[in-house]
This record gives structure tokens, sequence and C-alpha cells, in this order.
């Protein structure tokens, strides 16, 4: 098969002719149709998330089931399927309970194995990570959930249970925040944006904010534009600055969700507890989505009110992958995601 692959961390990935995978006994493989090029991939290839070495990268995909394990029930050749990035054990006690996001033994494409920047890709513990698309769901579309969008989804929805209504303040426009208001609008909720962009801020309104704050300092500007504070608010980037000002900018009995990758000395950055305890705040991470959960995302889709093929800025080949994992050194975040076709 053909993959994108690199050998050191920050080497120029390169396409190479690599054998096909092996299916596992409980696993399949799917022969990718389309795959997503995310920040995620890119701090792997940076080194900023080891990953071993060399490495495919790749987590966000569609394509068609071309072998199952011989322990497979679920799924046959030819079914057209996505996975979470995250896929669960099958045995523990969080994915027997549908929280295969949080499996301790999770095993992730592109990560901890090989990715789908690749002409086939496995999926482990098929029957418990397979997702089966819809027909009206297209390949492309079906890439750009894989991470960006069902990981907004499950802060959206299944941490903070945004309702109509609510004012909801969304720190970060990129892929994530982005999804994430628009998954937050589609529920009916008032959306603030708040970002460093003015581009991304533009985007932002274009799906759905209400407000935006251009701001190095936002919390008084975000308590105004959420008429008193948010109910629930979302750091999508992910930093000490951004988990701060996102907590400070609640109304009481608000709930912050932590979706951003909070890296190195970031892992450790201080939250206002005084407030959190004072005002009875929830502070909640967000970490994917299990398998489980993706029908109630698909059905919103497949009915006209989530569009994530808006946030698609371009569609390319495993070429073109490459070159986009390597340009995230400087892209900007607002800048559309970036999809390979094969």
């Amino acid at each position: 098969m053909r993959a994108v692959v690199y050998d050191e961390y920050g080497s120029s990935p390169r396409i190479d002719r690599l054998p096909a995978p092996d299916c596992p006994p409980d696993g399949a493989v799917v022969r990718v149709e389309a795959t997503g090029v995310c920040r995620s991939d890119w701090h792997a290839w940076r080194g900023h998330d080891p990953v071993p070495l060399p490495m495919i990268p790749g987590h966000e995909f569609a394509g068609i089931v071309a072998e199952v394990g011989r322990e497979v029930r679920g799924f046959a050749v030819g079914d057209r399927v996505t996975a979470p990035f995250v896929n669960g054990c099958g045995a523990c006690e969080w994915c027997r309970s549908g929280q295969a996001q949080v499996c301790p033994d999770q095993t992730q494409p592109g990560f901890t194995g090989d990715g789908s920047f690749a002409e086939y890709v496995i999926v482990r513990v098929a029957d418990l990570n397979l997702v089966r698309l819809r027909d009206e769901v297209d390949p492309v579309t079906a890439a750009s959930l894989g991470c960006r969008f069902a990981t907004a989804f499950r802060a959206i929805v299944g941490q903070a249970g945004v309702r109509a209504g609510e004012e909801v303040a969304v720190f970060g426009c990129g892929g994530v925040g982005l999804s994430a208001i628009m998954i937050a609008r589609a529920l009916g909720a008032r959306v603030t944006a708040v970002d460093l962009s003015e581009r991304a801020l533009a985007r932002a309104q274009d799906l759905g904010a209400a407000a935006t704050v251009l701001s190095r300092t936002p919390v008084d500007e975000v308590i105004a534009a959420t008429r008193g504070g948010a109910h629930v608010t979302i750091d999508a980037l992910g930093s000490a600055a951004t988990a701060d000002a996102a907590v400070r900018s609640l109304r009481r009995h608000g709930r912050h969700v932590q979706v951003g990758l909070m890296l190195g000395a970031a892992a450790s950055a201080p939250l206002p507890w005084d407030r959190v305890i004072a005002w009875e705040l929830e502070v909640s991470g967000s970490h994917g989505m299990s398998a489980a959960d993706y029908p109630a995302m698909l059905q919103l889709i497949v009915d006209g009110a989530l569009d994530p093929g808006r946030l698609v800025g371009r569609v390319t080949d495993l070429a073109g992958a490459a070159e986009a994992l390597v340009a995230m050194d400087a892209a900007p975040a607002d800048a559309g995601m970036v999809v390979a076709r094969l």
C-alpha cells in the first residue's frame, strides 16, 4: 500500500510503499477513502505527544471494510465505516458501559500504531469501535468527524449538557472551537467566540456566533457579551491563560469543559479554585467520543441540523496531506480542515 510515513520527529514525511496491515482476529482492515489532517497529528510529528517511530500519521478517516477478523460479528466486507480516534479495548468497565473514550488500554491510529495516511488502516476490536455510515454522509464529511468534530460534540452534548437558551463561550476558534460553535448553535444556545485572530472570529460569526471577543485579557468582555457570565465555557485551545480565563468567565453554577490539550508546563496549570468552590462551578475534561455516541451526531447531520463539511477548507491527496502536516508549523488555526481523498 501507499502511505505517508516519518522516521524521526520533525523529519520530512515521505510517501512510501509498505505492506498492507494484517487483520487482527477481533479487528478490521479499512480501505481508506478519505483522511483528515489534524493538529494532533502535528503534535505527534513534532514530538510533543511522543509516538513509536517510524509512524504513519492520521486518525480521522472514513472508508470501506476490506477484511474482518474471525471474531467480528457486527461488520462485513464492503461496509462503509468510520471510527473514533480513541479505540477501546472492549473488556474494561468503561468500554462495557459505553465510555471507550477513557479506556485505560485504548489504542489510537497514528499514535499507538500506524494511522490513516495510507490506503489501509487497522481498527482493533471492530465490533466496539467501528461506526457504520449512512449513505447520506460522504467520505470527506465522515473524515471530518473523527477528532475535532466528535470531540466538540462530546464536550458540548455529553460533558457540558448545553441547553437551548444558554450562554456558551468558546475560547479558541480553530477546528474544535468552530465545531463547538456549530453544535452549540444547533442546540439553541447563544454563543460568544473568543480568539486573537480577526479572521478566526469572522469565521465563527459565519458559523453562528452571536458575539465575538478579540482580547488577550477577555474575562470582562466575555462576561459582558454573555450578559452576566457564561453558563458554559469551552477551552478549545489549551493553555494556562485560556483555561483560567474561561473559568473566570462563568456565572455562578457554570460549567467549564477543558477540550484543548494541556501540554508541557500547562499540564499542571492552576485554576481559580476559590471561585470554583464559592460559586459551585463544574470543571470537567473531554477526550474524544466513543463509537456508541456517534449515531446521535450522525442523525443531526442527516437531518441537516449540522453540516461539518462547512469546516473543510481543502481536499487534496496523500502527498498534499503530508505537505499540510508540515505546513501546520505556520498555518493559522482557522485556515479550514484539510482532507485527503484517496
